[in-house]
Protein backbone atom coordinates (compact mmCIF):
# COMPACT_ATOMS: atom_id res chain seq x y z
CA UNK A 1 0.00 0.00 0.00
CA UNK A 2 1.71 3.06 -0.96
CA UNK A 3 0.26 6.94 0.33
CA UNK A 4 0.94 9.66 -2.12
CA UNK A 5 1.84 12.67 0.05
CA UNK A 6 2.04 16.23 -1.03
CA UNK A 7 4.56 19.44 0.25
CA UNK A 8 2.71 22.52 1.66
CA UNK A 9 4.29 25.04 -0.91
CA UNK A 10 4.57 28.75 0.65
CA UNK A 11 3.33 30.51 -2.33
CA UNK A 12 0.00 28.64 -1.64
CA UNK A 13 -0.68 29.92 1.17
CA UNK A 14 0.33 33.65 0.03
CA UNK A 15 -1.85 33.43 -2.99
CA UNK A 16 -5.33 34.92 -1.50
CA UNK A 17 -3.79 37.63 0.97
CA UNK A 18 -2.06 38.85 -2.21
CA UNK A 19 -5.40 38.63 -4.05
CA UNK A 20 -7.27 41.02 -0.79
CA UNK A 21 -4.60 43.00 -0.79
CA UNK A 22 -5.28 43.75 -4.72
CA UNK A 23 -8.59 44.36 -4.20
CA UNK A 24 -7.87 46.61 -1.20
CA UNK A 25 -5.33 48.92 -2.80
CA UNK A 26 -8.09 48.88 -6.26
CA UNK A 27 -11.03 50.63 -3.50
CA UNK A 28 -8.38 52.29 -1.66
CA UNK A 29 -7.09 53.98 -4.69
CA UNK A 30 -10.31 54.92 -6.08
CA UNK A 31 -11.65 56.28 -3.18
CA UNK A 32 -8.75 58.53 -3.08
CA UNK A 33 -9.11 59.81 -6.52
CA UNK A 34 -12.02 58.01 -8.66
CA UNK A 35 -14.97 59.91 -10.12
CA UNK A 36 -16.86 60.05 -6.59
CA UNK A 37 -13.94 60.20 -4.38
CA UNK A 38 -12.98 62.63 -1.86
CA UNK A 39 -10.77 65.07 -4.37
CA UNK A 40 -14.24 64.86 -6.54
CA UNK A 41 -16.10 65.89 -3.12
CA UNK A 42 -13.91 68.95 -2.48
CA UNK A 43 -14.49 69.96 -6.04
CA UNK A 44 -17.80 69.61 -5.68
CA UNK A 45 -17.83 72.09 -2.34
CA UNK A 46 -15.94 74.36 -4.48
CA UNK A 47 -18.05 74.73 -7.27
CA UNK A 48 -21.42 74.83 -4.77
CA UNK A 49 -19.73 78.11 -3.18
CA UNK A 50 -19.43 79.96 -6.33
CA UNK A 51 -22.29 79.06 -7.65
CA UNK A 52 -23.96 80.07 -4.08
CA UNK A 53 -22.42 83.82 -4.57
CA UNK A 54 -23.94 83.63 -8.52
CA UNK A 55 -27.15 83.39 -7.31
CA UNK A 56 -26.98 85.75 -4.64
CA UNK A 57 -25.83 88.47 -7.29
CA UNK A 58 -28.35 87.51 -9.54
CA UNK A 59 -30.98 87.52 -7.07
CA UNK A 60 -29.85 91.22 -6.12
CA UNK A 61 -30.39 92.31 -9.62
CA UNK A 62 -33.80 90.58 -10.19
CA UNK A 63 -35.15 92.29 -7.09
CA UNK A 64 -33.32 95.95 -8.43
CA UNK A 65 -35.55 95.01 -11.63
CA UNK A 66 -38.47 94.17 -9.68
CA UNK A 67 -38.71 97.24 -7.51
CA UNK A 68 -37.83 99.31 -10.76
CA UNK A 69 -40.72 97.32 -12.55
CA UNK A 70 -42.93 98.59 -9.52
CA UNK A 71 -42.76 101.74 -10.22
CA UNK A 72 -43.77 101.82 -13.84
CA UNK A 73 -47.34 100.01 -12.70
CA UNK A 74 -50.36 102.02 -14.11
CA UNK A 75 -51.18 102.42 -10.39
CA UNK A 76 -47.92 104.37 -8.97
CA UNK A 77 -46.55 106.14 -12.19
CA UNK A 78 -44.02 108.55 -10.90
CA UNK A 79 -42.89 111.57 -12.74
CA UNK A 80 -39.58 110.85 -12.44
CA UNK A 81 -39.46 107.37 -13.77
CA UNK A 82 -41.28 108.65 -16.75
CA UNK A 83 -38.81 110.78 -17.24
CA UNK A 84 -36.26 109.25 -17.36
CA UNK A 85 -37.63 106.55 -19.59
CA UNK A 86 -38.72 109.07 -22.27
CA UNK A 87 -35.24 111.01 -22.08
CA UNK A 88 -33.29 107.43 -22.53
CA UNK A 89 -35.63 106.57 -25.53
CA UNK A 90 -35.44 109.34 -27.03
CA UNK A 91 -32.02 110.45 -25.75
CA UNK A 92 -32.71 113.85 -25.17
CA UNK A 93 -31.43 115.82 -22.66
CA UNK A 94 -31.63 119.86 -21.30
CA UNK A 95 -29.28 122.63 -21.14
CA UNK A 96 -28.47 122.83 -17.44
CA UNK A 97 -27.75 118.50 -17.30
CA UNK A 98 -24.76 116.73 -17.02
CA UNK A 99 -24.29 113.43 -19.18
CA UNK A 100 -22.05 110.67 -17.55
CA UNK A 101 -21.64 108.49 -20.51
CA UNK A 102 -21.15 104.30 -19.22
Amino acid sequence: MRTIQKRQSHIGRLIVPAITVSFLAYFAIHAQSGRYSLEAKAALSRELAERGAKIDEVTEVRERLEQRVQLLHDGTLERDMIDERARRALNVTTDDEIVILR
